[in-house]
Parts: structure tokens; C-alpha cells; sequence
């Protein structure tokens, strides 16, 4: 079942991805969450140190696997996503350093490293709630368009229009990794819930094929369709746009 939830700005729609996961974490204190980084996600990681600093959640007993890394960064450069994390969420809670998980952008062998967190993923015992963002291009975690849909973790070239579209995170677009390390669509549609986060006009078009065109691997988030649990989509109204136009019974208010 998909659920879309609408929300006036971004700031609100990270409000909503928030209490999705205050929610489970009310449920299950040792909660395994599955993270993304990202722009869609960091209004919903301030709200969340937010309710820490409050004293209304806890990431004490908390576990996470983070969807994807860039290969050739480490993990203290200001743009790998073991620097996002610790700087948007880690270092502001209480959350343990060894039961937060990434893939190593700097392991020697990728295909090892690959199998490695594979392992990691599966001694979680299942996720609980799988976070993530979408790509312009449909792409979830680091998961492109291709002919089929990948099961474990995997080494993946990026696309153009993906290093186009974090170029604006580097200096220059010639400093965007080429690769990156990331999560399977199968060990993604294995986590028991799922919170897709969208937000601005430019997420609009792939978001309404995603949810409602065809089921293909030419547009990954598309396989959501078939999650067999609960997929909540927390979006403001510009990634809402065509959605509202098209399918507005769709949309939770």
C-alpha cells in the first residue's frame, strides 16, 4: 500500500518523515533504520535531533545501514555520506559509532566490499523502516535506470544526469565521483516499511511515474508499486504537482 502524504513546503514534509520514524522508534526502542542522504532528508534529520534534544526519542539501542557511499571519498571528506550523516544526524544524538553502518568508499576491492556489507545488512535481522530519497531520473539509494533490477549491494557507474545533479555539492563537476557503493533494490524492498521523501517541482514527473506508471527497471522507485508493506511518501506540494493533477483521491491532506 502506498500512502501519500501532502505537505505545503519541504520544511513541513520533513516534519511528517519525522513522526513516521518517532513512530517506529516509539514501537521499538532497537529499531533497525535503513538511511538515505541527500537533500530530501535533512529538514526530516533537524526535526529529528529536534525531538532528541527534547527528550522525545532516543537513538540509544538504535541500529542503521546507510543505503549507499561514493567510491574513491573517505569517510571524513566533507561530501561522502559518512560526513553527511555524522554531520546531519550522528553527531547530534545519541545513536552508538559501531551500530551505525556504510559501505567503505575507500575498500580496495569494491566487489569485496560489496559482499561484505551485504553481510552487514542481513546480521540486522531485517530493517525496519527504509528510508530514502528519489533521483531525477527515478534512480533509489544509487540504483540508475537499467535493464533489470539489482538484488545486494553493487558497484555503480553514475550517470550524467546524476553527477549533473550533485555536481552542485562539489567545487567543480569533474570533483563528482563516478561511482559509488549501494544497496540493492532487492535488500530495499526486504526492509518491512518504507518512507520515500521528495520535495521541489523538479522531482514532480518522476515521482508521478514512479507511483503510478509502468513497473520497470528503466525507472527504479517504480518497483515500490510491489512493496509488499507500507510505503508512506511525506512530499511538499511542488513534488505533489502532477500527482495532484493527475490522481488528487491519491493524496492523504
Amino acid at each position: 500500500m502506498i500512502k501519500i502524504i501532502y505537505s505545503e513546503t519541504a520544511h513541513d514534509a520533513g516534519i511528517r518523515g519525522a513522526e513516521v520514524i518517532s513512530e517506529v522508534l516509539a514501537s521499538k526502542k532497537n529499531a533497525v533504520l535503513g538511511l538515505a542522504t541527500g537533500s530530501s532528508p535533512v529538514g526530516m534529520y533537524t526535526e529529528l535531533i529536534r525531538r532528541y534534544n527534547a527528550g522525545e526519542i532516543s537513538f540509544a539501542e538504535v541500529k542503521s545501514v546507510n543505503l549507499d557511499e561514493y567510491v574513491g571519498l573517505s569517510a571524513d571528506h566533507d561530501q561522502s555520506y559518512a560526513y553527511f550523516m555524522h554531520h546531519n544526524l550522528f553527531d547530534h544524538v545519541d545513536i552508538k559509532e559501531e551500530n551505525t553502518n556504510l559501505p567503505n568508499g575507500l575498500a580496495a576491492d569494491p566487489v569485496a566490499e560489496c559482499a561484505r556489507y551485504d553481510a552487514v545488512v542481513a546480521s540486522m535481522g531485517g530493517v525496519d523502516i527504509q528510508v530514502l530519497g528519489i533521483g531525477n531520473n527515478g534512480h533509489i539509494g544509487f540504483n540508475e535506470p537499467d535493464t533489470h533490477f539489482t538484488k545486494g549491494t553493487g558497484l555503480v557507474n553514475l550517470t550524467d544526469s546524476t553527477i549533473d545533479a550533485n555536481a552542485r555539492f562539489f567545487e567543480k563537476r569533474e570533483d563528482v565521483p563516478t561511482q559509488a557503493l549501494s544497496m540493492g533494490v532487492g535488500q530495499i524492498m526486504e526492509a518491512d516499511k518504507i518512507l520515500l521523501l521528495a520535495m521541489g517541482r523538479g522531482k514532480a514527473e518522476i515521482l508521478e511515474r514512479a507511483l503510478f506508471g509502468d513497473v520497470t527497471p528503466s525507472v527504479p522507485a517504480s518497483i515500490l508499486q510491489f512493496f509488499k508493506g507500507e510505503v508512506i511518501v511525506s512530499a511538499d506540494k511542488e513534488a505533489l504537482s502532477v500527482i495532484l493533477e493527475k490522481h488528487p483521491e491519491a493524496v492523504t491532506r
